[in-house]
């Protein structure tokens, strides 16, 4: 009987698993060149550098180097390369060629065509490497790179056209804010074009509004050689001019306050506004170096009572009618007394205002309004709301009151009320015009679209009631005319308010030295660090502003 042997042949297929940057790769035996060319692009495309190499016939030792380089030296923000043809596999090699498609500098595509040779080892399809690899026009010893050229730079200008930067005002050069070399973090935090050494703005507007005012550079894209002398240029981009940037900033003004802000013994700040739009006329500062007018936060003091007294009077008390104005009155068990203890009895409301008995507000705002509606009515002039004004500015700040005590404090400016000069030129803003605007430095369309708004839009226009409207047009005139800043001389048809807010510990703390106020279509606050009462240390500076405009 005859035996049948059968004989099974076994059949093995080899792979070869490539791992390269979290991406695993599969090339069997027998896979034609196609396979090799599309795995060799996909891992090119997604910077999956060891995984080229490892599908690389002859890579050099630093063919991960050369490629990580590739893409920093041309600046590139992405990458596709696919496969543009492959020809028939014959003795053992193949050609194929590929397509590239680089983004540079965020905005500019630069697409070539270039070879990519195959050939076959043991069974395994690789991509033959030679410079050409990454263009056809490399030799050994070259690499790509792209050379920028910024454009020149758009200027920031004042409302009459002048370039803020060339003003004779140090604070009017401040908001436009200077120009540097980029640091590595400015420049990944911009991202592309920008990069290490870049000139940029380095604070102000300058800085809120770079790519505006950079615009956009020219590239050349170039071999270049190991000393990065050019070899040739294959393609330009040309560049694109910035747009320039105009403020509200009026330089009158904004001399007048500068020259006003001179005579300050101690630090201080100053903000004028244009009531009837919220444009800013001018912001000064003294000393310079840091910008106080829009970032200093400090207690109101009575130019509070600006607020309290138009929740007083929405709430039905008029100008003349009578209030008893203490020496001392008790809230919760704290004693509240006037400046150097005055008495004035019972008198109208135009006069407690003007002048400034704490005891009046203090005991009002506990008795009459309560926390919650002098939280609205703080809300109607800009308290608690950000600015969006084109450059960075500090919010007003009305925080919860934790009890009647505290609720005392804060309707005169102190407890935790904290303010800004330009909060306050808008609280006086108001009360000129009749209606809270957010106050800005740019266009509308610019405020919003500034760095620091993020899109945000500013808060809208708040018209007062016409009562509280035509009262603060009542009480804050007599301030100048009868209270506590009577001695000064203002001109004519001027209003204000006077501050004088603690700070600090102690039984007798140091004062800062408040006054806002408008006259006509200018409204204005000024404040002096340590300076002592507003009538002898702000208003003064502030009637001096006024006769110089």
């Amino acid at each position: 009987m005859r035996r049948t042997r059968m004989i099974v042949v076994a059949v093995v297929v080899t792979a070869v698993v490539v791992v390269g940057a979290g991406t695993v790769w599969f090339l069997n035996r027998g896979d034609d060149p196609r396979d090799t060319a599309e795995s060799y692009l996909a891992a090119w495309t997604n910077r999956d550098h060891a995984a080229m190499k490892a599908l690389t016939d002859g890579a050099p030792a630093d063919v991960e180097q050369r490629l990580t380089r590739m893409y920093d030296d041309l600046g590139l923000t992405s990458q596709r390369f696919t496969v543009a043809s492959v020809g028939r596999a014959d003795g053992g090699k193949a050609g194929a060629s590929y397509a590239a498609e680089l983004l540079l500098a965020g905005t500019r595509t630069w697409r070539y065509e270039a070879p990519l040779p195959l050939v076959e080892r043991d069974g395994e399809w690789r991509v033959r490497w030679s410079p050409q690899l990454l263009h056809p026009e490399l030799q050994e010893g070259q690499r790509l790179s792209a050379g920028r050229a910024w454009p020149d730079r758009a200027p920031v200008l004042a409302a009459d056209g002048s370039v803020l930067s060339e003003s004779p005002s140090g604070s009017a050069r401040q908001l436009a804010g200077p120009i540097g070399p980029a640091s590595a973090e400015a420049a990944k935090k911009l991202r592309a074009p920008y990069r290490k050494d870049d000139p940029v703005g380095l604070d102000g507007l300058q800085k809120q509004y770079e790519r505006r005012l950079a615009g956009t550079p020219g590239l050349a894209v170039q071999i270049v050689g190991a000393d990065g002398t050019p070899v040739k240029t294959l393609k330009r981009f040309d560049s694109s001019p910035g747009s320039p940037l105009k403020t509200t900033i009026d330089p009158q003004v904004q001399a007048a306050a500068g020259k006003a802000l001179s005579a300050a013994k101690k630090p201080a700040a100053m903000v004028a506004l244009r009531p009837s739009t919220g444009e800013i006329l001018a912001v000064a500062n003294k000393p310079g170096g840091y910008n106080r007018a829009l970032m200093g936060q400090y207690p109101p003091g009575s130019t509070f009572k600006v607020v309290t007294a138009a929740a007083i009077v929405a709430d039905g008390v008029g100008a003349a009618t009578n209030v008893p104005c203490p020496a001392t009155t008790t809230v919760g068990g704290r004693s509240f007394h006037n400046y150097k203890y005055e008495d004035f009895g019972t008198v109208p409301f135009r006069q407690a205002f003007a002048h400034s008995c704490n005891t009046t507000f203090a005991r009002m705002a506990v008795d009459k309004l309560g926390e919650k509606r002098l939280t609205e009515v703080a809300a109607q002039f800009g308290f608690n709301a950000p600015i969006i004004a084109g450059v960075p500015a500090v919010r007003a700040a009305f925080p919860d009151t934790k009890d009647d005590t505290a609720l005392a404090a804060a309707s005169f400016g102190q407890g935790q009320v904290l303010t800004s000069p330009l909060n306050m030129a808008a609280v006086a803003a108001a009360a000129a015009d009749g209606t809270w605007r957010s106050p800005r430095l740019v266009g509308p369309a610019d405020a919003v679209n500034a760095a620091d708004a993020g899109g945000r839009k500013p808060e809208p226009p708040k018209r007062l009631e016409p009562a509280v409207k035509k009262a603060l047009q009542t009480i804050m005139p007599a301030v100048v005319s009868e209270g506590t800043a009577a001695g000064v001389s203002f001109p004519s048809g001027t209003a204000g308010k006077t501050g004088t807010a603690e700070f600090g510990e102690g039984e007798n703390p140091p004062t800062h030295g408040w006054f806002i106020g408008y006259q006509k279509d200018v409204a204005f606050a000024v404040i002096v660090e340590g300076g002592g009462t507003g009538a002898e240390a702000a208003a003064p500076i502030a009637a001096n502003f006024l006769k110089g405009l």
